[in-house]
């Protein structure tokens, strides 16, 4: 079982490491890894390994949704991990997988674990319906490239 402070300073962290997305300062959400940044996007099979990978991972994606932010935030600790469940928001305003922007808003439940060395972040993954943030966003013609494994 982890101690109370260490469970503090773990929060904190995520909260850090959510706010600063939000804040596109991308630079500080770097450093709530614990030196070498690791995404797992389970409902695409994608993963971004490395401060290269992942900082392409956030202006791809913050292109696309530039207002993409957080909201219903519910913390859930275990020992070598934090699951957080949110809700995630943002409007199609950029450039998605070499499609135009629709201007539609998504909102979509997501579970992220967040994976600890002590109070530092070692591995993101990600839990989401994809279909359901693609298809709101008005980028319905995905669903099948994100099926055949071509996005």
């Amino acid at each position: 079982m982890i101690s109370e402070d260490l469970r503090e300073r773990r929060l904190k962290i995520i909260e850090e490491h959510m706010d600063t997305e939000v804040a596109h300062e991308f630079d500080r959400t770097l450093g709530t890894f614990n030196g070498h940044p690791h995404y797992e996007i389970m409902a695409t099979g994608q993963i971004f390994d490395g401060d290269e990978e992942v900082m392409a991972y956030y202006r791809m994606t913050r292109t696309a949704f530039p207002d993409q932010r957080h909201d219903n935030v519910r913390y859930h600790f275990a020992d070598e991990s934090v699951i957080v469940e949110f809700d995630l928001l943002g409007t199609n305003l950029g450039e998605f997988y070499g499609r135009p922007p629709t201007g539609k808003a998504f909102r979509v439940p997501i579970i992220a674990v967040f994976f600890f060395d002590e109070d530092r972040i070692t591995n993101e993954r990600i839990y989401f319906d994809a279909a359901s943030l693609i298809t709101q966003a008005g980028h319905a013609e995905l669903l099948t490239l994100l099926a055949s494994g071509d996005v």
